[in-house]
């Protein structure tokens, strides 16, 4: 058996430098375990990418590390649906056996892999390993189809390789930063903080691009909200401009780049003047003038993108039109400047190394005739793969289809963040072998019912490495031992290609030796001609892996240290080392809107949730600042669908629908209303985001436009709107709109029905049996409260209004996590704090826990003129940040009531 429990790094007492698992920018982490299963957090001041600097998720990562939702052994469905334990070898046995019948009956190809930048670079390496090489079967893709592939197919066919050139210390000297269809201030913090730090102490400027007007945008010298999809449109007349106005680097063009004058023509019929890209961008003429004179006239400028650019089904030529600008200046691979792609998540960029994408093979490298000779010999591999497979959207159909019959997923929730959610979860559902190797016990996916659920590590006992958004290779080190029977998803990938025949080819003793064997083939016959060169590393022995530093690549042999900036002076991984500027298609959207569906929903991220919420709906902190899914909309767009603040609406696409909460945002674009992507079906009763999706995707990435698809809104109506509070769930009315979200001390709910007092009255006996209770019902007026005690314990709580009264909960909320009963019960039903305890109010400041209403008597009172102020007196804002806008927003709020 090979070895699966990696020794800790230290004692128990002392921090383990290690890795965030959230967004790519890789944060270092200080975890000091305590020796209960839990530890302390605090960024790692020592590395580079956040210099001790952590975002709220970051910060909040210690409560979200307990065991009560893991899965901890294998997991066998029996007939009746419901699972059953098994031992790792009846479950390993069975997934080799299961695979080996169909690849004997249907071929390799009807075997697929689902992966996730949430595994480690080792992990990853030892999946598309098996699958491609020795199975046979190219159908691996990721869930960084949905995230970056359209970065990937624009490097690729414009630089050559899937190279990032720069690195975030340009973020610190650059003199312009433009964000393109990125609000950093969310889901970048760290690196929006460098950014606003460069702009506070050197006077670099901000642009954000972006159909809405968002948090970064608020910190911005130009906003620019421009219409849903014509962003290509908004490049290629910059193009136009830098050639008319003579701000060409006509030496780089000549020796490093071919198909300048194509491209160039091509802007031209896209982009003919400004009324033509006015029109086409919805922008006023004279702020895209403005644009493109600051970009023109400033040398040091870095151009970072994120999802808005990457999410369409245009984003390979919206990368491509960010490119070509910076190409033709020459404005690339220098200090302060250069195209950046920020990327999601924690590994995405080591996946697209190791060729976690259905059409890159490994290290690199595509399905050329030679590449593929080249892994092969490399890998002594027998059935090696010999064309691109199905991408994530192609591949659930080919699932629907019947002509995929066995699909592993691993750590990702594919029922929830695939477009046409829906479709996707009832196609899993049919699959003849469908394995899941999980660290949670419940998730979207699993209610599909797969044959067999794999219990894998999860942060904090993984591993092995990750590379961020700059190239940086980092280590995640295990300082929590592995419960129950987990195991890490390296180990269980070796088991099963051991029972497969393949042992030989997976003999590995450890992370360390695989990540040697990749480092390996990213130089098997390189000599400079692929980007992706880890050759310093080949030889990597365990005690230097254990203390490996984070680090650049390339990292050719005999230069361990790294590299910052490519492309400086060319030297583009294409034939003849030259980058290809390419022709655009005309700006367009996949689906446009009609009277049916007249609007376009555009989906993202919240500032302190991630993914599918299964790590941070843990966190109480992380539930308070957006506690329901919601949808932004434009008061103007609200008042003619009739939906109102606090209000419900129906949002339905061709695919499916949801019910969400209204919040007027005047950021928002009027025709294209917000919805978060986090919430499920394990948060809530009707807000799967994914299920609304359209599934159109990009021609060369295979990523899906999921920021534009047509909707249609009505207003949706409830009697009553209340929470509730409960040590151990409660069962609300059937028919029940709600949210379920992490409270100290158990779980919350806020909810609407159309049931009175009476029922809930019941439902409140029925989940409070034993308990004594406090009541307050008030039939005429719809108002039932109840307090639910037992043995000098707060138990409960259930709070019911009409419409639009909804009971505010923080009062009942924080005494709830008190957990004792309190002195005075008929003041906790009134709403008022027992113990006359000023409250705090909505969360703002996650990192810190900080109220609104602390921060408004703070202005109010004068103690404080500036969100500096605010810092200094109660510290908010002065971790990542990214609750700066909101706090500046009250102190202008707070200014605007005092001179009224």
């Amino acid at each position: 058996m090979m070895r699966h429990d990696a020794p800790l790094s230290g004692r128990s007492d002392q921090p383990v430098r290690t890795t965030c698992p959230y967004c790519g920018v890789g944060c270092g982490i200080l975890a000091t375990p305590d020796g209960k299963g839990g530890a302390a957090i605090a960024g790692d001041p020592a590395h580079p990418a956040n210099r001790g600097r952590l975002c709220s998720k970051g910060s909040a990562l210690g409560e979200t590390l307990g065991l009560g939702t893991r899965v901890l052994h294998p997991l066998k469905r029996n007939a009746r649906g419901a699972y059953d334990r098994v031992s790792w070898d009846e479950a390993l046995d069975a997934v080799a056996a299961g695979l080996k019948a169909i690849i004997a009956r249907d071929g390799p190809e009807a075997v697929a892999f689902y992966l996730s930048g949430q595994l480690l670079t080792e992990d990853y390496y030892v999946a598309n390993k098996l699958a491609k090489g020795f199975i046979g079967t190219p159908h691996v893709d990721t869930n960084s189809r949905l995230c970056m592939s359209s970065t990937v197919a624009g490097h690729r066919r414009v630089l050559g390789s899937d190279t990032v050139p720069g690195c975030y210390e340009d973020l610190d000297c650059a003199d312009l930063v433009v964000l393109v269809g990125s609000n950093a201030a969310w889901c970048h913090p760290v690196l929006f903080r460098r950014i606003q730090q460069n702009r506070a102490e050197r006077g670099a400027r901000v642009v954000v691009v972006d159909p809405r007007v968002t948090a970064s945008a608020e910190e911005a010298d130009l906003v620019l909200p421009l219409k849903p999809g014509s962003d290509s449109l908004l490049f290629a007349g910059l193009l136009v401009h830098l050639a008319d106005a003579g701000l060409l680097d006509e030496s780089y063009l000549a020796h490093h780049t071919s198909g300048f004058e194509e491209a160039l023509a091509n802007a031209r019929a896209l982009a003919p003047g400004l009324a033509t890209i006015a029109e086409g961008t919805g922008l006023p003429a004279a702020d895209i003038a403005a644009f493109y004179r600051l970009w023109a006239e400033t040398p040091a400028v870095v151009t970072a993108w994120s999802q808005g650019v990457n999410q369409s089904a245009q984003g390979t030529d919206k990368v491509a039109a960010i490119l070509h600008c910076h190409l033709a200046t020459g404005r690339i691979g220098r200090p302060g400047s250069g195209p950046f792609s920020l990327t999601g998540q924690p590994n995405a960029m080591g996946g697209r190394e190791v060729g976690g994408l259905a059409n890159m093979l490994a290290a690199h490298m595509g399905y050329s005739a030679g590449e593929i000779d080249r892994v092969r010999r490399f890998w002594k591999a027998p059935n090696i793969a010999r064309q691109e497979g199905l991408k994530a959207v192609a591949m659930m159909d080919a699932v629907a289809g019947g002509g995929i019959k066995a699909l592993w997923v691993m750590a990702t929730n594919p029922a929830v963040s695939l477009p046409r959610a829906d479709a996707v979860k009832a196609a899993l559902a049919g699959l003849e072998l469908f394995i899941v190797s999980e660290n949670v016990l419940s998730n979207d996916t699993l209610t599909a019912g797969p044959h067999y659920i794999l219990p894998a590590a999860a942060w904090g006992e993984k591993d092995g490495t990750v590379t961020n958004s700059e190239r940086r290779i980092s280590r995640q080190r295990p300082f929590l031992p592995l419960p129950g029977e987990a195991r890490p998803d390296w180990w269980i990938i070796c088991e099963v290609a051991r029972r497969l025949g393949f042992g030989e080819a997976f003999a590995y003793a450890g992370p360390a030796e695989i990540y040697a064997e990749h480092a390996a083939l990213t130089a098997f016959e390189n000599e400079g001609s692929r980007d992706l060169d880890l050759g310093a590393h080949a030889s990597l022995g365990r005690g230097d892996y254990d203390a490996l530093e984070p680090v650049q690549w390339p990292l050719p042999a005999g230069r361990p240290g790294g590299t910052a900036r490519l492309f400086a002076d060319g030297g583009f991984f294409a034939p003849g080392g030259r980058a290809t500027m390419r022709p655009l298609a005309v700006p367009a959207l996949a689906s446009q809107p009609d009277a049916e569906r007249p609007l376009l929903l555009n989906t993202g991220r919240i500032r302190d949730h991630w993914h599918t919420m299964t790590r941070t709906g843990l966190s109480a902190r992380l539930s308070a600042h957006i506690a329901e899914p919601a949808l932004f909309m434009h008061p103007r767009d609200a008042e003619r669908y009739g939906v109102s603040e606090g209000g419900f609406a129906r949002v339905a696409t061709e695919h499916g629908a949801a019910v969400l909460k209204v919040v007027l945002d005047e950021g928002a674009r009027p025709g294209a209303p917000f919805a978060p992507i986090h919430w499920s079906g394990e948060t809530a009763s009707d807000a799967r985001i994914g299920a609304l999706a359209q599934a159109a995707c990009d021609p060369f990435s295979g990523q899906p436009e999921l920021k534009a698809t047509p909707v249609s809104i009505v207003p949706v109506a409830y009697a009553s709107q209340g929470f509730v509070l409960s040590r151990h769930g409660f069962a609300l009315p059937p028919g029940s709109w709600w949210a379920k979200l992490a409270v100290e001390g158990g779980e919350g709910r806020l909810f609407a029905t159309d049931g009175g007092p009476e029922v809930l009255m019941a439902h409140a006996n029925a989940a409070f049996s034993g308990c004594e209770l406090t009541e307050m019902i008030d039939r005429a007026g719809g108002v039932y409260r109840c307090i639910a005690t037992r043995n000098g314990r707060l138990i409960g709580a259930v709070f019911l209004a009409p419409a639009g009264q909804a009971p505010l909960w923080d009062t009942v909320k924080a005494a709830f996590a008190a957990g004792r009963e309190p002195e005075n019960r008929l003041a906790l039903l009134a709403g008022r704090s027992p113990g006359g305890i000023a409250e705090a109010g909505p969360i703002v400041c996650a990192c810190f826990g900080v109220g609104l209403n602390a921060i408004r008597a703070a202005f109010a009172g004068g103690q404080a003129l500036s969100a500096e102020d605010i810092g200094r007196q109660l510290k908010a804002g002065t971790n990542c940040g990214s609750c700066l806008p909101e706090i500046r927003r009250i102190g202008a709020q707070s200014r605007a009531t005092e001179a009224a």
